[in-house]
C-alpha cells in the first residue's frame, strides 16, 4: 500500500469537516469567517510552522503543519463558496518541476494563416497552466496532467524533428509557468541547426522578468488577451491581477519585437500577434482592450478577433442552490457580439487583422 493511500482518506475526513463547520448549523465562528478574517491565522500558523522546522522538532512540526492545512482547507471552502477557487483549484498549481511537461508535438494547420502556412506551425504544447479558465477548451491538458517530463535536450529534439517536417516555425502553446525550460531548450537547439522563427504562445499572463529571459530567443510573440475587468478574470480564470499582468507583459513583448512583419512569402517573421477571444457578454472588454492596444501599445499592433469560443469544462457548473455558476458564458457569441468585436477594433484605430486564405 502507497502513502498515498493512506493520506486520501484522511484528506478526505478533513475536507468533510470543513464542509460540515460551513454549512448551515455548523460551528458559529466558522460561518462568520472570511478569506479576509482568516489571512491572520493563516499568516500566524505558518509562522509557528517555521518554528517548529527551525527548532528541528518533527512532532511539534507536524502538529503546526497540520494546522496549517485546516487552514489552506477552510479558505478554500470559503471562496469556493462564492465562485472563486476550490481546493481542487490550489492542489492542482502548477504541477511542474524542474523539468516542463509536454503534452504534445505536431505541424498544426489550425493556427493564424501567417503561422500555419502550407507545412504547418510546429506546436509544442505544455502540460498545465498557470490560469485555471472555468472555460477552458484545452482543459484535458491544461488542468491535468498530461504528457510526460522532457529535458532540455528531449525538446529541442522535437524542436528539430519539426524543422525537419517542415514546419515554418516552432510554436510554444502554454508555455507561461516553464519560461526557464523553453530558454534552455531553444539553447540546447540552435547549436545543433535550428533556424527556425521561436513562436510564444501565451496567455498573456506572464511575469515581466520572465519574458526579460527570452528577450533575444523568441521571434513572435502571441498573447491572448482575455480580460480587460478584474472581476472577470477573477470570477473566470481564478486570477484578479490578470489585467495589469497582461498590460505589462504586452508592453514588454512589443518593446523586444516590435509590431509583427512579414517575408516576401507572406510568413510571419519577427514581432506581436495579438489574440482576443470573444466571449458572449464581453462585449466592453473587448472594446476597452482595443482601445488601450491602439493607444498604449501600437496602432499597428496586429490582431486576431476569434469566435471560436464554445461552453466546455466548467461553464455548466450550478452553485449550491442548483443554480448556474457560469450561465453567462453559457453559450457561443452572437454574430452581433462578433460584430460589435469587429466594429469596436476598428474604432479604436486597428487595421491589422488576421484574415483565413
Amino acid at each position: 500500500m502507497s502513502e498515498s493511500d493512506n493520506v486520501y482518506p484522511q484528506l478526505t475526513r478533513l475536507i468533510d469537516i470543513v464542509s460540515r463547520l460551513r454549512a448551515p448549523g455548523g460551528c458559529p465562528w466558522d460561518r462568520e469567517q472570511t478569506e479576509a478574517t482568516m489571512a491572520p491565522h493563516l499568516l500566524e500558523e505558518a509562522c509557528e510552522a517555521v518554528e517548529a522546522i527551525e527548532r528541528g522538532d518533527p512532532m511539534d512540526s507536524c502538529e503546526e503543519l497540520g494546522d496549517v492545512l485546516m487552514n489552506v482547507l477552510m479558505i478554500s471552502q470559503i471562496s469556493s463558496e462564492h465562485e472563486g477557487f476550490g481546493l481542487e483549484d490550489v492542489a492542482r498549481v502548477c504541477h511542474t518541476g524542474r523539468h516542463a511537461i509536454v503534452s504534445s508535438a505536431f505541424p498544426h494547420f489550425g493556427e493564424e494563416d501567417c503561422l500555419r502556412g502550407w507545412n504547418g506551425s510546429g506546436t509544442i504544447f505544455f502540460g498545465m497552466c498557470n490560469l485555471r479558465c472555468v472555460f477552458c477548451q484545452n482543459w484535458d491538458i491544461s488542468q491535468k496532467r498530461s504528457g510526460e517530463e522532457l529535458t532540455a535536450t528531449q525538446i529541442a529534439d522535437l524542436m528539430l524533428a519539426l524543422q525537419d517536417r517542415g514546419c515554418h516555425n516552432i510554436n510554444f502553446v502554454t508555455p507561461e509557468h516553464v519560461a526557464p525550460q523553453v530558454v534552455e531548450a531553444i539553447a540546447e537547439a540552435v547549436p545543433r541547426g535550428l533556424t527556425l522563427p521561436i513562436v510564444y504562445n501565451t496567455s498573456a499572463y506572464d511575469a515581466v522578468s520572465s519574458l526579460k529571459l527570452l528577450d533575444g530567443l523568441v521571434d513572435i510573440y502571441m498573447p491572448d488577451f482575455k480580460f480587460w475587468h478584474r472581476e472577470s478574470a477573477r470570477r473566470l480564470a481564478k486570477a484578479k491581477d490578470y489585467p495589469e499582468h497582461a498590460r505589462e507583459a504586452i508592453l514588454e513583448m512589443h518593446r523586444q519585437v516590435g509590431d509583427l512583419r512579414f517575408g516576401r512569402d507572406g510568413l510571419a517573421r519577427r514581432g506581436v500577434l495579438v489574440r482576443h477571444l470573444v466571449m458572449p457578454g464581453q462585449e466592453d472588454e473587448a472594446e476597452a482592450i482595443f482601445q488601450w492596444l491602439a493607444g498604449e501599445v501600437s496602432p499597428d499592433t496586429y490582431v486576431n478577433i476569434m469566435g471560436q469560443y464554445h461552453p466546455v469544462y466548467q461553464t455548466d457548473e450550478c452553485n449550491r442552490d442548483g443554480d448556474g455558476k457560469y450561465v453567462d458564458i453559457d453559450r457561443r457569441p452572437l454574430a452581433e457580439e462578433m460584430a460589435s468585436a469587429h466594429s469596436a477594433a476598428r474604432r479604436a484605430g486597428l487595421s491589422r487583422f488576421d484574415y483565413r486564405w
